[in-house]
């Protein structure tokens, strides 16, 4: 009875150690005989005791590193400080255990050079202008060395890019005057939108009372009381000041320099249809 029992036993040892359990996004490499024989996948997997053995285990989801500040000098010769993330994965388990000794520190040494080399090639200003083509311009980089380790380099992150105090504010003051300057622009545009609207305005309210006493003559009278009627309002207007200085204007003949003035400009609309006709 008690070598069945052990035959169970050993039976039952034998199925516990030949069974491995991968999780979901895991992946591992088994080794037999000291020698790479293969990988597991998620899920239930058969190996042999004493013979097969699990030499890694790792996963195959997104990963990420954060690269310290740094501190690096650009084209210009301006010291910067400069912090970034990198997001990796494991493409393919076998390179990334047997190519790479230590794989998460060869992958952060080799990102603070390659961020190094792309910022030294550009001026502080393009540093700030150009940070989409630099992480481009990185991780196409980093890409073709990490191939060989298994490593698909997802994307890198430039988070700070922090300047020296003076620099800084020399930056403040460009992008301030720079702002003074569109502001400036926009009034200027706008007071000139304003006078030619005014202008126009002008120009269509002469050719109506133009038009309006060629063809009635009676309208004449209208306009000169209106006329003196501004006048006298302006008169009341100015008198309600202690410091104001009072001017009367004789509203009769004002209104003739104003029916001159309409005239002519009745007469010559009127002489310019004539000749066009």
């Amino acid at each position: 009875m008690e070598p069945i029992i052990a035959i169970v036993l050993a039976l039952i040892g034998y199925a516990l150690g030949s069974t491995k359990i991968i999780n979901e996004g895991n992946a591992a490499i088994v080794e037999r005989l000291g020698r790479r024989h293969r990988t597991l996948s998620p899920g239930l997997n058969f190996i042999v005791p004493l013979v097969d053995q699990i030499v890694m285990e790792d996963t195959t989801r997104e990963q990420f590193i954060d690269i310290k500040p740094q501190n690096v000098i650009t084209k210009d010769n301006i010291y910067l400080e400069v912090d970034a993330i990198l997001y990796w994965r494991i493409r393919e388990i076998e390179k990334s255990f047997y190519a790479i000794e230590d794989l998460q520190g060869a992958l952060t040494q080799l990102a603070t050079t390659t961020l190094r080399e792309v910022i030294a090639q550009n001026t502080v200003e393009e540093t700030n202008v150009t940070r989409e083509e630099m992480n481009r311009s990185i991780l196409g980089q980093l890409n073709e060395t990490t191939a060989n380790w298994g490593v698909e380099i997802i994307r890198l992150d430039i988070q700070r890019i922090t300047p020296p105090e003076s620099v800084r504010k020399t930056m403040e003051e460009e992008r301030a005057a720079e702002f003074k300057k569109r502001a400036l622009i926009s009034e200027a545009e706008g007071e000139r939108q304003a006078a030619i609207k005014k202008a126009e305005g002008t120009m269509t309210s002469i050719q109506i009372i133009a038009e309006a006493l060629s063809s009635n003559p009676e309208s004449k009278e209208i306009l000169r009381y209106l006329v003196a009627q501004d006048h006298i309002n302006a008169s009341y207007r100015l008198g309600e000041s202690q410091n104001a200085k009072v001017v009367f204007v004789d509203p009769g003949k004002s209104g003739e320099l104003m029916k001159e003035v309409i005239a002519e400009s009745a007469n010559t609309e009127g002489n310019g249809k004539m000749s066009g006709e």
